[in-house]
């Protein structure tokens, strides 16, 4: 009988004993009902980790906890302040397990909420030879670890991305859709965009676009560049990110693209092949591939909409893009049972293992969506192959593409950061603005809004 029950069986007892006139003496009424202590607390802001975990429960009969999950939806900041307030609460309601996306991940690892953060080798997790067994792509573990050097977080996907073209577009201006000669043709691996403008010139001259908006090629730049927005407290654009200003004009003056932005009609639009121009690729992960092009390339077979009309290559840069990571709160009283959930979902190599059902499509029942996963291990054993990509084993490309990413460049304040500097990119290549006066007033925004020292 669980104790939410027994408590429930003595409090009917006792009033059923009062109607009856039974005495009412201190030895002779009923110990008031104790906390539950079988309870693991799950935050998250999307229902992707509550259904592995109630995968895991499903597999793990005799576990012996149950799990209650809050979702809050990261819509209009709403997330970010309730998990701030529950930590801080502490008490029986408090998060036990909680997840981070990389927009904001590195305040609960490295920031001004890390306090809250359990190490992982404090819940029972051989943290040092997992990450090694399960060749754990680096900058995640970079992203995870906080000031200590303690890991305290870590995610189930890699997020390593890849230019994600269409084939017929590539037969159509190079009579060829080979990764291997596209990867040439856009620059794949160079470090530059040289080679890229080259391709998208001659994109242009049979009325394609290279890619939708500036947005495609603004996630490369950012989690390419070698410095974060705050370095020692203060404002700091790197050179990479601030060359984005001419790249955004130079895509705009040439109509390489089809002037859109990401998330919304006209970039979906795109991606079905109905948009302006047609639009030759996407820089993306595969979550990208999985979630955003496929339910929205207007099919769901080869011949559908661009259903199976698109392939991967190595990008002209690395980087990665997105990502959930999943934290332990320091003060739960469940540890070991946190620690059995987390290793499971984020260093569990084995077939039986959260990864390899995630990698291989058949974590939930075959015929799932098969993704790129955190474990290089789990990947070597895997089978990439999707109808999507024409058939095309993406984690040929997307396991090297882990390798190249950088997870040192990312700072607490990158969501909102993010949303200042794209805004003042569209006014300057707009022609709103100047060069200068988007840099001054992108400056001063950060000077007006965030404690960060701006020179």
């Amino acid at each position: 009988m669980s104790k939410r029950l027994m408590a429930m069986v003595l409090c009917l007892c006792m009033i059923a004993c009062l109607f009856a006139g039974c005495g009412s003496s201190e030895s002779d009424t009923a110990a008031p009902a104790q906390p539950e202590d079988n309870v693991i607390n799950l935050w998250a802001f999307t229902d992707e980790v509550p259904k592995m975990i109630e995968k895991y429960l499903a597999d793990h009969p005799d576990f012996g906890y149950e799990v209650k999950t809050t979702i809050i939806a990261t819509t209009d900041g709403a997330y970010q302040p309730a998990l701030d307030q529950a930590l801080a609460a502490g008490g029986a309601d408090a998060p036990d397990i909680y997840c981070a996306e990389a927009a904001f991940v590195l305040k609960y690892a490295q920031g001004d909420a890390s306090q809250y953060a359990a190490a992982y080798e404090d819940l029972g997790i051989d943290v040092a030879a997992k990450i090694e067994e399960a060749d754990i792509a680096q900058y995640t573990v970079d992203i995870g670890t906080n000031p200590d050097g303690k890991v305290v977080a870590l995610g189930y996907q890699a997020t390593g991305g890849a230019f994600i073209y269409r084939r017929s577009i590539a037969k159509d201006v190079w009579g060829t859709d080979d990764p291997a000669v596209i990867k040439e043709k856009v620059g794949g691996g160079s470090g530059s965009w040289d080679q890229f403008f080259v391709a998208a010139e001659e994109l242009k001259a049979k009325g394609y676009g290279i890619i939708s908006g500036d947005g495609d090629l603004w996630h490369a730049v950012e989690n390419s560049s070698d410095s974060g927005w705050i370095v020692d407290g203060k404002l700091n654009i790197d050179p990479k990110r601030e060359e984005f200003l001419d790249l955004s004009m130079k895509l705009k003056e040439n109509g390489y693209h089809n002037d859109t932005q990401d998330w919304q009609d006209a970039w979906f639009a795109d991606m079905k092949g109905v948009g302006e121009k047609p639009i030759f690729g996407f820089f993306g992960p595969a979550w990208l591939i999985n979630y955003t092009l496929a339910p929205n390339c207007g099919g769901s077979a080869v011949g559908e909409g661009t259903y199976g009309d698109w392939a991967i290559c190595e990008s002209p840069i690395g980087f990665f893009w997105g990502g959930t990571w999943i934290l332990a709160n320091k003060d739960t009283d469940k540890a070991e049972a946190v620690g059995d959930i987390i290793e499971w979902i984020t260093l569990d190599s084995s077939d039986t293992g959260l990864q390899y059902g995630w990698a291989n499509g058949n974590l939930y029942g075959d015929g799932g969506t098969k993704d790129c996963v955190g474990s290089g291990t789990v990947m070597a054993k895997s089978d990439g192959t999707v109808e999507f990509l024409g058939g095309q084993n993406m984690f040929d490309v997307f396991v090297p593409a882990n390798a190249f990413a950088n997870g040192k460049n990312l700072t607490q304040y990158d969501e909102t950061i993010n949303t200042y500097w794209r805004d003042q990119v569209r006014q300057y290549t707009s022609g709103q603005k100047t060069r200068d006066q988007a840099l001054a007033d992108f400056k001063q925004q950060v000077a007006d809004n965030l404690d960060v020292i701006v020179e």
